[in-house]
């Protein structure tokens, strides 16, 4: 029984380490889509810093990834900035891959 346990215990380890990776990459794909929007909206700065936030706190309106890109959307139409929903997508997918090759270099 003592293999079955510790084989438990491996698995909700690495599921909590999986989860911690992603919500840290999920985050820095963020901030970097959050600076990548914010120039293109005349933003610099503290005014970055601050999107930077806004937009993470977006993140956490709803599961999946559909809240940022309607924040950035949105504020992308308010600004008369011509920006397609798929770019916005590809930039997160880029952006995606980014912070996972960073977070893995750091390991």
């Amino acid at each position: 029984m003592t293999t079955f346990n510790d084989r438990e215990k491996g698995f909700e380890k690495k599921f909590a380490h999986d989860a911690e990776l992603k919500f840290k990459a999920e985050s820095r794909r963020n901030k970097m889509l959050a600076e990548w929007a914010g120039a293109k909206l005349g933003k610099s700065g503290a005014e970055i810093e601050e999107y930077v936030k806004e937009v993470r706190r977006a993140d956490l309106a709803e599961k999946g990834d559909d809240d940022v890109v309607r924040k950035v959307m949105a504020d992308f139409s308010a600004k008369g900035v011509n920006v397609a929903e798929g770019e916005i997508r590809n930039a997160m997918s880029e952006f995606l891959a980014k912070a996972v090759t960073e977070i893995e270099a750091t390991r």
